[in-house]
């Protein structure tokens, strides 16, 4: 996530319970985000496993699909309200009421608000009908799935979360974390299904497809002493291999995704946390909200930015970096190298910022070498690459990546070192991505037009009416008929039977 953190404490393996806050200690970001990382696993790991993998509620179940015809390139489906849960995560595809405004005299009460979500104008996914990629397939059948994540808001994109009473100058508080839910289609072809497969028969393609969606790279990352350490004019430890005068959070993140000759990679010491709210944009010249405050969180001549918003976020599709190449002060503007994609940032009501990423294109080794593009590094499999100050990662072979997956690694200053897991001898070990995780859910199969083939869970609720009297008394009765009953075979079985009276009478008479 891109949040203002100094380090990522939590992990499952260690089997914490909760966190112990100690009188007299000093308290940490980090300490309250294990609390809140600690409750959601085992809440999620909960749900799970008394779900499944995916499944909702029986009387509120969700994200029920149903196929809207229209034009052929516009086809539309509904995504009816309720809850669903993948993978324990709870979603919630209700679309909130618009509210009542007070009546103005003369004024109808306009448009009949629409009661659920639809692909198009679902929250989470900002489709686009000017893209052909955004559009439902024409080919039928197709898969309409749920892709789920989550993802760190900070005030650059709610500013509700900043504290007015603190003042417009003072930096935002806490972050959140948010769910992101996209109804997305899989098309037929992809799953590998024969005709009139059954729904188990797509269940188990979609799961065979949802598993290799995920990314196989890996990487590592240590610090590494300088050679020119001794004339280092720094106060620090000789032999410190860690170099930075401060405790970094360092975020490397796939920029570009693909295998290592596509791929590349961006990183930040500050966990991609810099950002500046955009107020306005005119060609290469951007008005943000704040400039000039800070040194350490401010922009330089020579700086990366990604010019962004909720949108671009949450479509998680890499753009080219923009570097910052004049800088306006009293002015708060910022001309960039080139005018932003029209795609991006020019709606407000998405909240467009600029974020900052610290890492510089180094030397070119080699006539005509190029270790960049689009203003992110290319990523380099199998060699140690530097960042900065002693700090080097390293990308294992024949991995693919994924735009927005990261990993964070933390340098501090005491130690002269960075934190990563390593063996005995002290290697450092390969590491899948802290993030982002993705999860998917398969919700419909779409046979075609009034045709969908629901492939939702659902499950009751477990809770039953209370018998009568409670178990102990139950059994008590239970005994007592039985003891009543045993009695009253064994009164019958030592009493004369009719004949045998009958017998004895006509014998006495006799």
């Amino acid at each position: 996530m891109h949040a203002d953190i100094s380090r990522v404490t939590f992990r499952p393996e260690r089997s914490y319970a909760a966190v112990i806050a100690q009188q007299g200690r000093v308290q940490l970001d980090a300490d309250a985000n294990e609390q809140a990382a600690i409750q959601l696993h085992q809440a999620r790991t909960t749900a799970r496993d008394l779900i499944g993998r995916h499944g909702g509620p029986r009387d509120a179940l969700g994200f029920a699909i149903g196929f809207l015809a229209g034009s052929r390139e516009l086809d539309d489906l509904s995504i009816g309200g309720g809850r669903y849960y993948v993978d324990g995560i709870l979603l919630d595809a209700g679309r909130p009421a618009p509210g009542v405004p007070v009546p103005e005299d003369g004024a109808d009460g306009g448009p009949e608000p629409e009661a659920t979500w639809t692909y198009w104008d679902q929250p989470h996914a900002h489709r686009d009908p000017e893209r052909p990629g955004d559009r439902l397939p024409a080919r039928f059948p197709y898969l309409a799935a749920l892709r789920v994540w989550e993802r760190a808001v900070t005030a650059a994109e709610d500013p509700f979360l900043r504290e007015p009473a603190l003042g417009a100058a003072l930096p935002d508080t806490a972050a959140r974390l948010k769910t992101v839910w996209q109804v997305v289609p899989v098309p037929g072809d992809a799953l590998d299904l024969p005709d009139g497969a059954t729904k188990d028969q797509v269940r188990a393609a979609f799961d065979t497809w949802a598993a290799a969606q995920g990314p196989s790279a890996r990487m590592a990352a240590r610090a590494e002493r300088p050679d020119r350490a001794d004339e280092d004019p720094c106060p620090l430890p000789p032999e410190a291999r860690y170099r930075g005068p401060e405790n970094q959070l360092y975020r490397v993140e796939v920029h570009e995704g693909g295998a290592a000759g596509d791929a590349t990679f961006k990183w930040s010491r500050e966990n991609g946390s810099v950002t500046f709210p955009v107020d306005g944009l005119d060609g290469t010249w951007v008005e943000v909200a704040a400039l000039g405050g800070d040194a350490k969180l401010d922009l330089n001549t020579g700086d990366w930015v990604e010019f962004t918003d909720t949108a671009y976020t949450e479509r998680r599709e890499p753009l080219p970096l923009l570097r910052v190449e004049e800088l306006d002060l009293p002015g708060r503007r910022v001309r960039l190298s080139e005018e932003p994609h029209p795609s991006v940032g020019r709606r407000p009501e998405l909240h467009p910022y600029l974020r900052r990423w610290d890492h510089r294109p180094p030397a070119a080794r080699g006539r005509g070498a190029d270790r960049t593009r689009g203003g992110a590094l290319r990523i380099e499999e199998g060699a140690w690459i530097p960042l900065e100050d002693g700090v080097f990662v390293h990308f294992e072979r024949g991995g693919t990546y994924r735009p927005g997956d990261f990993w964070t690694v933390a340098a501090r200053t005491a130690t002269g070192d960075v934190e990563w897991p390593a063996d005995a001898a002290r290697r450092p070990l390969l590491v899948a991505p802290h993030g982002v995780r993705v999860r998917h859910a398969p919700l419909a199969w779409v046979l075609g037009e009034g045709s969908v083939a629901d492939l939702r869970l659902a499950f009751g609720p477990s809770a039953a009416p209370l018998p009568a009297a409670d178990a102990e008394a139950l059994d008590a009765e239970a005994d007592a008929e039985a003891e009543a009953l045993s009695a009253e075979r064994a009164a019958n079985a030592g009493s004369p039977g009719p004949e045998s009276g009958q017998n004895d009478q006509g014998r006495s008479e006799s």
